[in-house]
């Protein structure tokens, strides 16, 4: 235990709570800015198996503020998931790192998110979170909402039964999506400050103690907060935790589509529903016929078919085609070279 002994001296925590930390189980949605410091925190700490679930690899424009990553990550083309648990398991090799690359949607959340002690929130978009939100309360996870943007950053608690849920408080599913880091850009330090609080409330959960009842808001750059006591929101009529429908979990709901137009990104994401694993190195050879192949490894290939469109196919089936916010052209690149 001599690794946390400064946290064991902490008496809120002491050697019980350390114990319990070693037992628990974390799963990190997202490996980007944000988590990657969540992630950071929970393993030098000494949770006993993290999961980190990310569907993306690692650029350049990432470096920035994604603070695991380093430039031969990007350079190798790593997935995100893959290079921070490499990053990890060097600094804490005594407990379970598990990356998973994938993008969580409707087809594997329960199988990723089941059986964790809590959920902590790296994603970048409203729809992940709320696909989280419906699997934390169908099976009652607790789990910690963060975002940043821009300068500023907010962070929540939800426990399913005693606080509102991400629906009772955000219940527009559409609201916001104009704002992301590709779009308004972020700062660095927001990231920081957000991550940290969202893995200190996660641990808060895994020892037992008080989380913070409030949503709280901050922008470090214009040197504003503001706190708004959340423990008494819940609203009885919101579909999640109210009327227990799980609309982002249910396969006949509009809101789940395979093509996917990444905010600000120029960039169309494929995820059939159909999972066919790919052989990608069997695919490489057949894609170097039609175009440029300038990266392949046991993870990810990327495939140049011209000079305005580059295409990074996935093991699990998945496809980024980037270039494009155009669904229907992104549609036919996956056609003619993933036949489909």
């Amino acid at each position: 235990m001599e690794r946390y002994s400064r946290q064991i001296l902490f008496k809120p925590i002491g050697e019980e709570g350390q114990k319990r930390l070693l037992e628990s189980r974390a799963a990190v949605v997202g490996m980007g800015a944000l988590g990657t410091v969540i992630a950071n925190h929970l393993v030098r700490s000494g949770v006993g198996y993290v999961r980190l679930i990310d569907r993306d690899l690692v650029e350049l424009s990432n470096l920035q503020r994604q603070t695991l990553y380093t430039e031969d990550d990007a350079l190798k083309n790593l997935p995100k998931a893959v290079a921070a648990a490499e990053r990890l398991r060097a600094v804490n090799s005594e407990i379970t790192i598990d990356p998973v690359i994938a993008d969580l949607n409707l087809d594997n959340a329960e199988e990723l998110l089941m059986g964790f002690d809590v959920i902590v929130d790296g994603t970048d978009n409203f729809s992940a979170r709320y696909l989280v939100n419906d699997i934390a309360v169908k099976f009652g996870i607790p789990w910690v909402y963060g975002g940043a943007v821009s300068s500023r950053g907010m962070f929540a608690v939800i426990k399913p039964g005693k606080t509102p849920c991400y629906r009772c408080l955000f219940p527009d599913a559409q609201a916001g999506l104009g704002e992301t880091c590709d779009t308004i850009g972020v700062l660095s330090p927001v990231t920081e400050i957000i991550g940290s609080f969202e893995a200190m409330e996660a641990l808060k959960i895994l020892v037992g103690a008080e989380h913070n009842p409030n949503l709280e808001q901050i922008d470090i750059w214009y040197n504003s907060n503001m706190q708004m006591d959340i423990s008494k929101g819940r609203n009885p009529d919101c579909p999640c935790c109210g009327q227990r429908q799980f609309e982002f979990l249910d396969r006949s709901s509009d809101r789940q589509v395979a093509f996917t137009a990444l905010c600000g990104r120029d960039t169309v994401q494929i995820n059939p529903r159909k999972k066919n694993p790919v052989e990608l190195e069997k695919l490489a050879g057949v894609l170097r016929e039609a175009g440029i192949v300038t990266a392949a490894n046991p993870f990810l290939l990327k495939f140049l078919p011209d000079e305005r469109i580059t295409m990074v196919f996935f093991k699990d089936g998945r496809v980024l085609v980037h270039g494009t916010n155009d669904l229907a052209e992104a549609k036919s690149y996956f056609a003619r070279y993933a036949g489909a």
